[in-house]
């Protein structure tokens, strides 16, 4: 019987999602109010029958940890687990991950005692919804040894990607790592006989989407990674990937709906805001799939006397005669009287404050946990625990704003960071 591992790259540094990665691995970054990254594959893999997982930590990986060990927790008669492989030296090697082919390689020891007969390999990084069972049975049907799923982009959105050509059996036979903005690769093109069909095909010619591109989700025969990684290759994007099309055959699986890269701010930011837009990208409120994540018994969230528009309000919030519009507002968000916010995304609190610690803030001149009265924020992030006073103004008057860190705030691709545990003064305006 054929028996899958699933494998999701969660090493990274995540530099590009700094400071939001200054304390947490980037699959552990909070998203969507409620919800980490780590959570999309990993629902993803389970919704499709895959319940035999593994995540690759490495670099700020604790609090990673203790999110997938509180929330994944399988019967005994599943057979299912969600297990950690973190960077570890043994007597053979004593480095860190070096890649992402690197990182399942110095597992193997972990993997092949499971009897694999496929692997399949997942970013942490991704938002998506697609049904891995069915890209999995069309591997098999096609007698491939590794199956990429590509998904449609346009010219402009190829430049960053890994860019696939296939013929009209859906085989691969050249692959090209990010081509920039000027090399001509209309060779590369989406021949008709495999452009997706039905009524995904309209839309995707509309959006001007030729190109395919790797979302860097792989199902290999176990005996083929094997081989694949029986090298010191140390990344299969750039290096494990354009081997195999070279000497195996390698097959692409064409998926035409939604697929976001959530690896810089302005992505996670714009992502973030549009799950609140009147029509999503990405649906969340999809009952035969759903998007797991940890239970933490919150009670509903409290609103009083707000004016909210385009906006998402997770649990446990308490929310009073606010001006809120496209913000996501998170867990344990409290917001005072007269705080107006536009385009913010909110990751919540980790916990309420005790009346013992509310008075401690006080003496010590800093505001509470949450956003302080008569506040106005626009285009910003504020992460978990931040402490925002009573009448600051952030991001509103006309202020020459440039790319940097500054204390207790960054900006990043124009967009204001307010750190994990940041405190912000009373009055502050930046």
């Amino acid at each position: 019987m054929e028996k899958v591992i699933s494998i999701v790259l969660g090493g990274g540094k995540g530099t590009r999602l700094y400071p939001l990665t200054k304390e947490r691995s980037k699959p552990a970054v909070p998203f969507g109010g409620k919800y980490r990254l780590v959570d999309i594959p990993i629902s993803n893999c389970i919704n499709s029958g895959f319940k035999q997982i593994y995540i690759l930590t490495q670099f700020n990986s604790t609090s990673l940890h203790i999110h997938l060990a509180s929330t994944y927790i399988f019967d005994s008669f599943s057979n299912g687990f969600v297990e950690i492989l973190a960077a570890e030296q043994t007597y053979l090697t004593s480095s860190w991950y070096e890649g992402t082919a690197d990182a399942v390689r110095k597992n193997f020891l972990h993997l092949k005692p499971q009897n694999a007969t496929h692997y399949l390999i997942l970013s942490g990084d991704q938002l998506y919804r697609m049904n891995l069972d069915d890209m999995f049975s069309k591997h098999v049907e096609s007698g491939a040894e590794l199956t990429i799923a590509a998904t449609p982009v346009s010219r402009q959105n190829a430049s960053e990607l890994g860019i696939l050509k296939a013929d009209k059996q859906s085989r691969i036979t050249e692959f090209l790592e990010k081509p920039g903005p000027v090399k001509d690769i209309s060779s590369l093109k989406i021949p008709e006989d495999i452009y997706p069909e039905g009524e995904d095909s309209d839309k995707l010619r509309h959006q001007g989407k030729e190109y395919l591109a790797s979302m860097g989700i792989y199902i290999f025969n176990a005996k083929s990674m094997e081989r694949a990684l029986d090298n010191t290759f140390t990344d299969f994007g750039k290096d494990i990937i354009p081997a195999e099309i070279g000497k195996s055959k390698v097959n692409a699986y064409i998926y035409p709906g939604f697929w976001e890269d959530i690896g810089t701010i302005k992505s996670f930011y714009e992502t973030n805001l549009n799950l609140a837009s009147i029509n999503p990208d990405f649906n969340f409120y999809d009952e035969n799939s759903p998007i797991y994540t940890h239970r933490r018994q919150l009670p509903a969230s409290k609103i009083n006397f707000c004016t909210i528009s385009q906006s998402l309000a997770a649990e446990g919030s308490i929310i009073t005669n606010a001006s809120i519009s496209r913000s996501i507002i998170g867990i344990r968000t409290i917001i005072e009287s007269g705080a107006s916010l536009d385009g913010v995304v909110c990751m919540g609190a980790d916990y309420y404050e005790s009346p013992e610690q509310k008075l401690e803030d006080r003496e010590a001149g800093i505001p509470h946990v949450g956003i302080g009265f008569g506040t106005i924020i626009r285009g910003a992030i504020i992460d978990k625990n931040a402490k925002i006073g009573d009448g600051c103004r952030i991001g509103v008057d006309d202020i020459d704003r440039k790319d940097g860190d500054y204390g207790t705030y960054h900006i990043r691709d124009n967009i204001i960071i307010i750190p994990k545990n940041g405190i912000i003064p009373n009055g502050s305006v930046f």
